[in-house]
């Protein structure tokens, strides 16, 4: 039981908690609304699990337009997922990624990577993929898996966008699995 001066000391931290929490709800729900008006795009990227209404809506707000690609594969770089390079003679050393692009949309999409390989993530290509690279070990492997699977995730909800396709989350495998010769 608590004691009635912390009780009352409480009470206004909690209403202002719940004022809180109902804005955030109004504010989804405009959100959810514009998306499906005005970004109707966005709804389908959503079919990824851990790619929610913020990361959609920021994803096809930023790239402005499906087209503006020609590969989906170019993505990565537009947004800096990918390592910087610095060749010299026959030294090759890993750099950081670039970070080029937009920032937020980097952010969003490397939470989202996060989510697929943390323990709420579903399994899928992404996830085994992020996996796979994180069994090599070393001492950035978590950091890279991570980084790899928010690359591959705007690679395909580009496809995803561009293709206007239903999601299917073990298209790789079944892709490797086709091509791999009857033993």
């Amino acid at each position: 039981m608590l004691p009635e001066s912390l009780k009352q000391a409480l009470e206004s931290v909690v209403e202002v908690i719940v004022g809180l929490t109902m804005q955030i709800r109004d504010f989804e729900k405009r959100l959810e609304e514009l998306a499906r008006v005005s970004f109707p795009d966005s709804v389908a990227l959503r079919q990824v699990k851990g790619v929610g209404l913020v990361t959609s809506l920021a994803f096809v707000l930023v790239l402005e337009n499906a087209e503006r690609f020609a590969k989906s594969r170019t993505i990565g770089a537009f947004l800096g997922l990918v390592p910087a390079s610095d060749m010299s003679g026959e030294w090759s050393p890993q750099l950081r990624i670039t970070k080029e692009g937009d920032e937020l949309l980097r952010s969003l999409l490397v939470n989202a990577a996060h989510y697929i390989l943390g323990p709420f993530g579903e399994d899928c290509d992404l996830r085994r993929h992020g996996t796979k690279i994180a069994a090599r070990g070393g001492k950035n492997a978590k950091k890279r898996a991570i980084v790899a699977v928010a690359r591959k995730l705007a690679v395909l909800l580009h496809h995803l966008w561009r293709r206007q396709e239903e999601y299917d989350r073990f298209h790789g495998a079944k892709q490797v699995a086709w091509a791999a010769p009857a033993a």
